[in-house]
């Protein structure tokens, strides 16, 4: 089975949410409705070392996040409807609406908080990949408005070839238990997962 996946560059990505704007434009969610989110991660201090001189460990990066389509999806064995499942032919993590009822247990088991409650339709909400245009062959917005090319989908053994495996960095968890489809390409002084020396800030 294809599995397909996203491949995040944080030496590329800038923080100007243009991957954001065309995911909420092509949705038309409403308002605090982020399918695919950037954040500033930020930390480090200045301070005086023995000598009497100021020295800093001051660090900040973006991260753009979305569902990461996972091959163990918490979503997914949590849901009571089924309404979230996988798809056979590309491995995508849908929501089915008829069948979701907005009880919100599949946002809790998301490591990554990934799904959101739409309150006006009480239906949970999650990137699906773009499936409408992944499924003919083409991207998905948040990669084909992305001003300098920081993000990437395909084939996720494909992208693994071609960029690696890593697949964590802070503010994201370790991607042991659910086995993201995500490759990312750290930026420098990136921290690793599980560091709490920083705070991820929307912006």
């Amino acid at each position: 089975m294809t599995q397909y996946g996203f491949y995040f560059d944080a030496s590329r990505c800038t923080g100007c949410k243009t991957c954001m704007i065309a995911c909420k434009d092509k949705r038309a969610t409403s308002a605090g409705i982020n399918l695919r989110e950037v954040k500033e991660y930020t930390g480090g201090q200045w301070k005086k070392n023995a000598e009497g001189c100021w020295e800093q460990d001051v660090f900040a990066y973006y991260v753009s996040e979305a569902c990461n389509h996972c091959d163990n999806p918490a979503c997914v064995k949590v849901c009571p409807t089924k309404a979230h499942f996988k798809r056979a032919e590309d491995g995508l993590v849908v929501i089915d609406a008829a069948k979701c009822i907005g009880c919100g247990m599949c946002a809790v088991a998301c490591p990554y908080g990934v799904p959101q409650l739409d309150k006006s339709a009480h239906k949970m909400r999650k990137c699906d990949g773009c499936v409408d245009r992944t499924s003919q062959g083409g991207n998905p917005v948040c990669v084909e408005s992305c001003p300098e090319r920081a993000l990437e989908f395909g084939d996720i053994e494909v992208l693994r070839k071609k960029y690696g495996k890593a697949d964590a960095f802070a503010p994201l968890p370790s991607g042991e238990k659910t086995k993201p489809s995500l490759v990312i390409k750290p930026c420098t002084g990136a921290k690793p997962a599980g560091f709490e020396g920083g705070s991820a800030h929307r912006f």
